[in-house]
Protein backbone atom coordinates (compact mmCIF):
# COMPACT_ATOMS: atom_id res chain seq x y z
CA UNK A 1 0.00 0.00 0.00
CA UNK A 2 1.10 3.55 -0.70
CA UNK A 3 0.45 6.05 2.09
CA UNK A 4 0.99 9.81 2.28
CA UNK A 5 1.20 12.02 5.34
CA UNK A 6 0.42 15.68 4.69
CA UNK A 7 -0.26 18.70 6.85
CA UNK A 8 0.86 22.21 7.57
CA UNK A 9 4.41 22.81 8.76
CA UNK A 10 4.76 21.83 12.41
CA UNK A 11 1.65 19.63 12.45
CA UNK A 12 3.68 16.52 13.20
CA UNK A 13 3.35 14.82 9.80
CA UNK A 14 7.04 13.89 9.71
CA UNK A 15 6.89 12.47 13.23
CA UNK A 16 3.80 10.43 12.35
CA UNK A 17 5.36 9.26 9.08
CA UNK A 18 8.30 7.93 11.09
CA UNK A 19 6.19 6.39 13.85
CA UNK A 20 3.88 4.65 11.39
CA UNK A 21 6.82 3.36 9.33
CA UNK A 22 8.47 1.95 12.46
CA UNK A 23 5.15 0.49 13.59
CA UNK A 24 4.73 -1.38 10.30
CA UNK A 25 8.34 -2.57 10.24
CA UNK A 26 8.06 -3.86 13.83
CA UNK A 27 5.32 -6.24 12.67
CA UNK A 28 7.61 -7.71 10.00
CA UNK A 29 6.29 -5.81 7.00
CA UNK A 30 8.42 -4.52 4.15
CA UNK A 31 8.48 -0.74 4.59
CA UNK A 32 9.99 2.01 2.45
CA UNK A 33 9.80 5.54 3.87
CA UNK A 34 10.24 8.40 1.40
CA UNK A 35 11.16 11.92 2.50
CA UNK A 36 9.52 14.16 -0.10
CA UNK A 37 9.43 17.30 2.05
CA UNK A 38 11.47 20.37 1.15
CA UNK A 39 12.75 20.23 4.74
CA UNK A 40 14.36 16.81 4.97
CA UNK A 41 13.74 15.63 8.55
CA UNK A 42 12.35 12.12 8.15
CA UNK A 43 15.74 10.44 8.58
CA UNK A 44 16.29 12.13 11.94
CA UNK A 45 12.73 11.28 13.00
CA UNK A 46 13.50 7.63 12.22
CA UNK A 47 16.63 7.75 14.39
CA UNK A 48 19.53 8.95 12.23
CA UNK A 49 21.91 11.58 13.51
CA UNK A 50 21.92 14.96 11.76
CA UNK A 51 25.20 14.05 10.07
CA UNK A 52 23.88 10.69 8.85
CA UNK A 53 20.72 12.32 7.51
CA UNK A 54 22.68 14.99 5.67
CA UNK A 55 24.78 12.29 4.03
CA UNK A 56 21.85 10.45 2.49
CA UNK A 57 21.95 10.16 -1.31
CA UNK A 58 19.21 12.17 -3.00
CA UNK A 59 16.77 10.83 -5.59
CA UNK A 60 16.67 14.32 -7.11
CA UNK A 61 20.43 14.27 -7.60
CA UNK A 62 20.27 11.05 -9.63
CA UNK A 63 17.19 11.88 -11.67
CA UNK A 64 18.71 11.23 -15.10
CA UNK A 65 19.99 7.81 -14.00
CA UNK A 66 16.61 6.97 -12.47
CA UNK A 67 14.83 7.88 -15.69
CA UNK A 68 17.27 5.84 -17.78
CA UNK A 69 16.72 2.83 -15.55
CA UNK A 70 12.93 3.10 -15.44
CA UNK A 71 12.41 3.54 -19.18
CA UNK A 72 14.08 0.15 -19.76
CA UNK A 73 13.39 -0.86 -23.35
CA UNK A 74 10.03 0.88 -23.64
CA UNK A 75 9.95 1.82 -27.34
CA UNK A 76 7.61 4.77 -26.71
CA UNK A 77 10.19 6.63 -24.60
CA UNK A 78 13.12 7.61 -26.82
CA UNK A 79 15.47 8.88 -24.09
CA UNK A 80 15.75 9.82 -20.44
CA UNK A 81 15.63 13.46 -21.51
CA UNK A 82 12.14 12.88 -22.89
CA UNK A 83 10.85 11.59 -19.54
CA UNK A 84 9.14 14.01 -17.16
CA UNK A 85 7.85 13.59 -13.62
CA UNK A 86 4.45 12.33 -14.82
CA UNK A 87 5.69 9.79 -17.40
CA UNK A 88 3.70 6.58 -16.84
CA UNK A 89 5.15 3.10 -17.35
CA UNK A 90 4.36 1.01 -20.39
CA UNK A 91 5.42 -2.31 -21.86
CA UNK A 92 9.20 -2.49 -21.62
CA UNK A 93 9.45 -0.09 -18.68
CA UNK A 94 11.14 -1.35 -15.55
CA UNK A 95 8.81 -1.70 -12.60
CA UNK A 96 9.95 -1.44 -9.00
CA UNK A 97 9.16 -3.45 -5.90
CA UNK A 98 9.36 -1.93 -2.41
CA UNK A 99 12.90 -2.49 -1.18
CA UNK A 100 13.72 -4.43 -4.34
CA UNK A 101 17.15 -5.48 -5.55
CA UNK A 102 17.18 -2.81 -8.27
CA UNK A 103 19.80 -0.10 -8.52
CA UNK A 104 17.53 2.57 -7.02
CA UNK A 105 16.95 0.74 -3.75
CA UNK A 106 20.44 -0.72 -3.70
CA UNK A 107 22.29 2.57 -4.12
CA UNK A 108 19.90 5.24 -2.88
CA UNK A 109 18.12 3.70 0.12
CA UNK A 110 19.40 3.48 3.68
CA UNK A 111 18.25 1.03 6.36
CA UNK A 112 17.06 2.65 9.58
CA UNK A 113 15.88 0.06 12.12
CA UNK A 114 14.15 -2.08 9.53
CA UNK A 115 12.78 0.80 7.44
CA UNK A 116 14.34 1.52 4.05
CA UNK A 117 14.64 5.28 3.70
CA UNK A 118 14.68 7.18 0.41
CA UNK A 119 15.10 10.96 0.25
CA UNK A 120 14.12 13.33 -2.55
CA UNK A 121 16.93 15.65 -1.49
CA UNK A 122 17.00 19.03 0.18
CA UNK A 123 16.52 22.35 -1.57
CA UNK A 124 20.07 23.67 -1.65
CA UNK A 125 21.71 27.07 -1.96
CA UNK A 126 22.67 26.14 -5.54
CA UNK A 127 18.96 25.79 -6.36
CA UNK A 128 18.08 29.32 -5.30
CA UNK A 129 16.81 31.37 -8.22
CA UNK A 130 17.38 28.62 -10.78
CA UNK A 131 15.45 25.53 -9.73
CA UNK A 132 12.10 24.43 -8.39
CA UNK A 133 11.77 21.89 -5.59
CA UNK A 134 9.18 20.09 -7.67
CA UNK A 135 12.03 18.89 -9.91
CA UNK A 136 13.32 16.88 -6.93
CA UNK A 137 9.88 15.65 -5.92
CA UNK A 138 9.43 14.59 -9.55
CA UNK A 139 11.77 11.70 -8.82
CA UNK A 140 9.34 10.53 -6.13
CA UNK A 141 6.41 10.70 -8.54
CA UNK A 142 8.29 8.64 -11.13
CA UNK A 143 9.22 6.15 -8.41
CA UNK A 144 5.59 5.74 -7.35
CA UNK A 145 4.35 5.56 -10.95
CA UNK A 146 6.61 2.56 -11.55
CA UNK A 147 6.11 0.84 -8.18
CA UNK A 148 4.17 -2.40 -7.72
CA UNK A 149 3.40 -3.02 -4.06
CA UNK A 150 1.98 -6.37 -2.98
CA UNK A 151 0.25 -7.38 0.29
CA UNK A 152 2.50 -6.79 3.29
CA UNK A 153 4.49 -4.09 1.46
CA UNK A 154 4.13 -0.43 2.38
CA UNK A 155 5.54 2.83 1.06
CA UNK A 156 5.09 5.77 3.44
CA UNK A 157 5.71 9.25 2.00
CA UNK A 158 6.30 12.35 4.10
CA UNK A 159 4.94 14.98 1.73
CA UNK A 160 5.74 18.66 1.31
CA UNK A 161 3.93 20.90 3.78
CA UNK A 162 0.63 22.40 2.73
CA UNK A 163 -0.85 21.71 -0.70
CA UNK A 164 2.33 21.92 -2.81
CA UNK A 165 1.88 18.39 -4.14
CA UNK A 166 -1.01 19.61 -6.30
CA UNK A 167 1.59 21.02 -8.73
CA UNK A 168 1.52 17.57 -10.40
CA UNK A 169 -0.31 14.28 -10.13
CA UNK A 170 1.66 13.24 -7.03
CA UNK A 171 -1.36 13.61 -4.75
CA UNK A 172 -3.17 10.82 -6.66
CA UNK A 173 -0.42 8.23 -6.18
CA UNK A 174 -1.62 6.92 -2.82
CA UNK A 175 -4.08 4.33 -1.56
CA UNK A 176 -4.75 6.56 1.43
CA UNK A 177 -3.66 10.06 2.42
CA UNK A 178 -3.51 10.96 6.10
CA UNK A 179 -3.98 14.66 6.77
CA UNK A 180 -2.33 15.49 10.08
CA UNK A 181 -4.19 18.31 11.84
CA UNK A 182 -3.63 20.03 15.15
CA UNK A 183 -6.81 21.14 16.96
CA UNK A 184 -6.58 24.75 15.78
CA UNK A 185 -8.10 26.73 12.92
CA UNK A 186 -4.73 26.84 11.16
CA UNK A 187 -4.31 23.15 11.81
CA UNK A 188 -7.36 22.20 9.76
CA UNK A 189 -6.68 24.62 6.89
CA UNK A 190 -4.69 22.07 4.87
CA UNK A 191 -7.53 19.58 5.27
CA UNK A 192 -9.89 21.97 3.54
CA UNK A 193 -7.46 22.50 0.67
CA UNK A 194 -6.94 18.77 0.20
CA UNK A 195 -10.63 17.96 0.51
CA UNK A 196 -11.57 20.47 -2.17
CA UNK A 197 -8.74 19.66 -4.60
CA UNK A 198 -8.88 15.91 -4.20
CA UNK A 199 -12.64 15.35 -4.31
CA UNK A 200 -12.93 15.27 -8.10
CA UNK A 201 -10.08 12.75 -8.41
CA UNK A 202 -11.36 10.14 -5.99
CA UNK A 203 -8.41 10.57 -3.61
CA UNK A 204 -9.08 8.81 -0.30
CA UNK A 205 -8.47 11.05 2.71
CA UNK A 206 -8.56 10.60 6.47
CA UNK A 207 -7.76 13.17 9.14
CA UNK A 208 -5.42 12.30 12.00
CA UNK A 209 -5.74 14.65 14.94
CA UNK A 210 -2.39 15.30 16.59
CA UNK A 211 -1.18 16.87 19.84
CA UNK A 212 -4.66 16.49 21.32
CA UNK A 213 -4.84 17.33 25.04
CA UNK A 214 -8.45 16.52 25.90
CA UNK A 215 -12.07 16.03 24.79
CA UNK A 216 -12.46 19.69 23.83
CA UNK A 217 -9.71 19.28 21.22
CA UNK A 218 -11.38 16.17 19.82
CA UNK A 219 -14.75 17.95 19.70
CA UNK A 220 -13.18 20.87 17.83
CA UNK A 221 -11.66 18.59 15.21
CA UNK A 222 -14.90 16.65 14.83
CA UNK A 223 -16.77 19.91 14.34
CA UNK A 224 -14.29 21.05 11.67
CA UNK A 225 -13.77 17.86 9.64
CA UNK A 226 -16.74 15.66 10.52
CA UNK A 227 -16.57 11.98 9.63
CA UNK A 228 -13.17 12.41 7.98
CA UNK A 229 -11.63 12.39 11.48
CA UNK A 230 -10.21 8.88 11.82
CA UNK A 231 -8.29 8.97 15.10
CA UNK A 232 -6.48 11.33 17.44
CA UNK A 233 -3.06 11.05 18.98
CA UNK A 234 -2.50 12.64 22.35
CA UNK A 235 0.32 14.97 23.24
CA UNK A 236 3.31 12.63 23.62
CA UNK A 237 6.23 12.88 26.04
CA UNK A 238 7.76 10.01 24.03
CA UNK A 239 7.71 12.12 20.87
CA UNK A 240 9.09 15.14 22.72
CA UNK A 241 12.01 12.99 23.91
CA UNK A 242 12.57 11.81 20.32
CA UNK A 243 12.65 15.41 19.14
CA UNK A 244 15.27 16.15 21.77
CA UNK A 245 17.45 13.31 20.47
CA UNK A 246 16.56 10.77 23.16
CA UNK A 247 15.41 7.83 21.06
CA UNK A 248 13.70 4.85 22.64
CA UNK A 249 12.11 1.62 21.47
CA UNK A 250 8.66 2.00 19.95
CA UNK A 251 7.08 -0.08 22.71
CA UNK A 252 7.77 2.87 25.01
CA UNK A 253 5.27 5.00 23.09
CA UNK A 254 2.15 5.72 25.14
CA UNK A 255 -0.45 2.96 24.90
CA UNK A 256 -3.16 5.27 23.57
CA UNK A 257 -0.87 6.43 20.76
CA UNK A 258 0.22 2.88 19.92
CA UNK A 259 -3.46 2.02 19.60
CA UNK A 260 -3.87 4.97 17.24
CA UNK A 261 -1.11 3.59 15.02
CA UNK A 262 -2.96 0.27 14.96
CA UNK A 263 -6.06 2.13 13.80
CA UNK A 264 -4.11 3.78 11.00
CA UNK A 265 -2.95 0.39 9.75
CA UNK A 266 -6.47 -1.01 9.80
CA UNK A 267 -7.61 1.95 7.71
CA UNK A 268 -4.79 1.41 5.21
CA UNK A 269 -5.27 -2.33 4.93
CA UNK A 270 -9.00 -1.93 4.30
CA UNK A 271 -8.40 0.11 1.15
CA UNK A 272 -8.94 -1.81 -2.11
CA UNK A 273 -6.25 -1.77 -4.78
CA UNK A 274 -7.39 -0.44 -8.14
CA UNK A 275 -4.47 -0.65 -10.56
CA UNK A 276 -6.58 0.40 -13.54
CA UNK A 277 -7.55 3.65 -11.80
CA UNK A 278 -3.96 4.19 -10.65
CA UNK A 279 -2.66 3.97 -14.23
CA UNK A 280 -5.54 6.00 -15.64
CA UNK A 281 -4.80 8.85 -13.23
CA UNK A 282 -1.11 8.75 -14.16
CA UNK A 283 -1.98 8.95 -17.85
CA UNK A 284 -4.47 11.78 -17.31
CA UNK A 285 -1.98 13.95 -15.45
CA UNK A 286 0.77 13.10 -17.91
CA UNK A 287 -1.37 14.31 -20.82
CA UNK A 288 -2.30 17.43 -18.86
CA UNK A 289 1.34 18.23 -18.07
CA UNK A 290 2.40 17.46 -21.63
CA UNK A 291 -0.04 19.99 -23.05
CA UNK A 292 0.70 22.61 -20.38
CA UNK A 293 4.50 22.65 -20.51
CA UNK A 294 6.28 19.35 -21.07
CA UNK A 295 5.86 19.10 -24.87
CA UNK A 296 7.49 22.48 -25.25
CA UNK A 297 10.19 21.70 -22.68
CA UNK A 298 11.23 18.43 -24.35
CA UNK A 299 10.49 19.30 -27.96
CA UNK A 300 8.37 16.14 -28.28
CA UNK A 301 4.71 15.20 -28.23
CA UNK A 302 4.71 13.27 -24.95
CA UNK A 303 1.21 11.95 -25.50
CA UNK A 304 2.99 9.35 -27.62
CA UNK A 305 4.56 7.89 -24.47
CA UNK A 306 1.22 6.51 -23.32
CA UNK A 307 0.88 2.77 -23.91
CA UNK A 308 -2.87 2.06 -24.10
CA UNK A 309 -2.33 -1.70 -23.89
CA UNK A 310 -0.22 -1.64 -20.71
CA UNK A 311 -1.86 -3.24 -17.67
CA UNK A 312 -0.27 -2.02 -14.44
CA UNK A 313 0.00 -4.11 -11.30
CA UNK A 314 1.29 -7.55 -10.26
CA UNK A 315 0.68 -9.18 -13.65
CA UNK A 316 3.03 -6.65 -15.28
CA UNK A 317 5.91 -8.00 -13.16
CA UNK A 318 5.93 -11.19 -15.20
CA UNK A 319 7.44 -9.52 -18.29
CA UNK A 320 10.28 -7.32 -17.09
CA UNK A 321 13.57 -6.31 -18.78
CA UNK A 322 16.88 -6.91 -17.02
CA UNK A 323 16.98 -5.12 -13.66
CA UNK A 324 20.71 -4.34 -13.56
Amino acid sequence: MKIAFVGKGGSGKTTLSALFSRHLAASGCTVVAVDADINQHLGVALGLTDEEAEGLPALGGRLTEIKEFLRGNNPLIRSAAAMVKTTPPGRGSRLLRPNGADVIHRELSHDVTGVRLLAAGAFTEEDLGVACYHSKVGAVELYLNHLVDLPGEYVVVDMTAGADSFASGLFTRFDLTFIVAEPTRKGVSVYRQYRDYAAEHGVALAVVGNKVTGPDDVAFLREQVGEDLLICLEYSPYVRAQEQGRHAALDQLEAVNRAALDRLRVAVDSRPKDWAAFQAQAVAFHLKNAAAWANEATGEDLAGQVDPDFVHGPTALQDQPSRH
